[in-house]
């Protein structure tokens, strides 16, 4: 275990930059039970800092996981209207949310993948409102990670549990940028500012399309909105609170036009979706729309998270990263988004993010809809990064630009 001032700067971090919880302001933390000390120091750092109050949700993967297996899918569908009311009730307080991941890889992969997409599909039509809601930046909102023995295990299966979990807090802590002697809010203050410059280089391009090939099989043009914005790091809500959604973070991202992307893309690593784990997947686009796919392994999977709805077959987001960065370079796969992201160029099927549209945080679904954003219930991540990652952007006038060469940025 690391510390207790480690995870005491952790917190603080999670708290005072990711969440950035301001005086008087609610806190909704969500996050398993075996999570549970690093949440009490949460609730702790989130009072010092002025929090009015503390809301934790406590999940358990393995009751989950039982609830999965001996329900019926009639019974899993059902939403009650207590939880709707629940998020309702963040809303309308303005509350902030802490999300504390520590995900068990291949967990529900004995579940009938029928009970998981309808389960799926209805909770989150129940919460249309709140996803809106969180996507639209209304509020501050963060997702960090603490290791579990069983997650640890999938990433170091020769060490025993013990050491597992310790390399994994390791490798984790070393990817927030907290360490023993450092200041790791000022380390942020200092890594949003690089990744600000990124977005300004690009926004400054104003590119009306990407082009990306790589020796795998990647050739896929992806257009981009016409007014869209490059972003990263931390961002704002729509009070103008700063917040940095993802800990760790390395990239830079922006709206692909929905009916604009054509060619192939192939993934470079596993996608770790409902439990299971999609491996050696690729997908072709036509006009925007997933037209054929297959993958190695968990291939139904992969055709549950094409299917959720009408919008989770397009992009909703393409991002940015450099093969030499701090994640690629510790060259561990986490077997978890938020980590493994971060070490890859990536794209996202479903919902894009109304934050990358000029104006975009003030549109109707219809105004975003019309300018060629993406909707969906979805929004899933999957990496598609290499170290010989090409990408040529193409400028309003025809002009081409090289963006990355080597699969590292170019300027």
């Amino acid at each position: 275990m690391p510390s207790q001032n480690r995870l005491r700067k952790y917190a603080r971090l999670a708290v005072s930059v990711g969440a950035n919880v301001q005086p008087g302001q609610m806190l909704v933390i969500q996050g398993a039970t075996d999570t549970r000390e690093f949440i009490r120091l949460c609730v702790e750092e989130a009072y010092e800092v002025g929090a009015k109050s503390v809301m934790v949700r406590w999940s358990d993967d393995p009751i989950s996981h039982t609830t999965y297996l001996k329900s019926d899918v009639e019974t899993l569908e059902e939403v009650p209207a207590w939880i709707v009311a629940q998020f309702d009730y963040f809303m309308e307080k303005g509350a902030a949310l802490l999300s504390v991941a520590s995900p068990t890889p291949g967990l529900l992969a004995d579940v009938d993948p029928v009970k998981l997409q309808r389960a799926n599909i209805a909770t989150r039509k129940a919460l249309t409102n709140w996803q809106a809601h969180m996507m639209g930046n209304k509020t501050q909102w963060s997702i960090v990670a603490v290791p579990t023995v069983a997650w640890a295990k999938k990433v170091f299966p020769a060490l025993n549990d013990e050491e597992a979990v310790d390399a994994l807090w390791n490798a984790i802590l070393t990817a927030v940028r907290v360490r023993e002697d450092n200041d790791p809010v000022q380390e942020w203050r200092d890594h949003n500012a690089r990744l600000s410059a990124h977005n300004a280089a690009l926004n400054d391009h104003n590119f009306k399309s990407l082009h990306f090939k790589n020796s795998l099989g990647t050739d896929l043009v992806v257009e981009l909105v016409k007014n869209h914005i490059w972003a990263g790091g931390d961002e704002k809500n729509t009070q103008g609170v700063h917040f940095n959604p993802n800990m760790p973070t390395e990239e830079t991202f922006t709206m692909p036009l929905k009916f604009g992307v054509n060619g192939k893309v192939v993934a470079t690593k596993p996608l770790n979706y409902q439990g299971r784990l999609i491996d050696g997947f690729w997908l072709e686009f036509k006009d925007g729309k997933v037209v054929a796919y297959d993958a190695a392994k968990e291939k139904e999977a992969l055709s549950n998270l094409l299917s959720v709805d009408e919008g989770s077959s397009y992009l909703g987001e393409v991002a940015l990263i450099s093969h030499d960065s701090p994640i690629s370079n510790a060259n561990i796969l986490f077997l978890n988004t938020l980590f493994d992201e971060n070490a890859s160029c990536h794209l996202a099927l479903g919902r894009a993010y109304p934050m990358n549209l000029k104006g975009g945080l003030s549109m109707s679904q219809e105004e975003l809809a019309a300018a060629g954003s993406n909707h969906s219930m979805e929004h899933q991540d999957f990496m598609f990064g290499s170290a010989d990652m090409s990408i040529v952007g193409i400028t309003q006038d025809g002009k081409e630009v090289v963006v990355f060469k080597d699969g590292n940025f170019a300027f």
